[in-house]
């Protein structure tokens, strides 16, 4: 579960607050959603930090791509699991603003956005080739 389907499911556009229980329900989904060991990994990881690449790219090696590509997936999956900590420290009531939790929910949307994007524009890359006459 994301952190906007989280926050869309806990909202009430009628009474303009939270569900009564709802905190205690997001907080669990948000826990159980993350396994420990990779929670914490992405909790010590600086999700202000830009797109990191273990290898620099270069046009004569595939490793480096992969590795581009890998990072890019894993950048994806820091900032959602940062919105979802900031949404969890909102309704739990630590120390987060509501600007923080939504700036880093659309934050983690524009990442997301952009994978999509990438993934497209490989996929039109290769259907390309498939396409061309030998």
């Amino acid at each position: 579960m994301d952190a906007l389907s989280a926050l869309k499911m806990v909202a009430t556009p009628a009474a303009g607050g939270l569900a009564p229980g709802s905190v205690q329900n997001l907080a669990g989904s948000v826990a159980n959603s993350i396994p420990p060991a990779e929670l914490q990994q992405l909790i010590g990881a600086n999700s202000d930090a830009p797109f990191s690449t273990t290898a620099p790219v270069s046009s004569g090696s595939g490793a480096s791509f992969e590795n581009m590509l890998g990072g890019l997936v894993n950048d994806v999956a820091q900032k959602q699991a940062a919105a979802g900590n900031a949404v969890s420290g909102l309704l739990s009531g630590q120390n987060v603003t509501l600007h923080q939790a939504m700036n880093s929910i659309e934050e983690a949307n524009v990442f997301l956005q952009m994978m999509v994007e990438v993934r497209n524009r490989l996929f039109d890359g290769y259907q390309e080739l498939i396409r061309m006459q030998i």
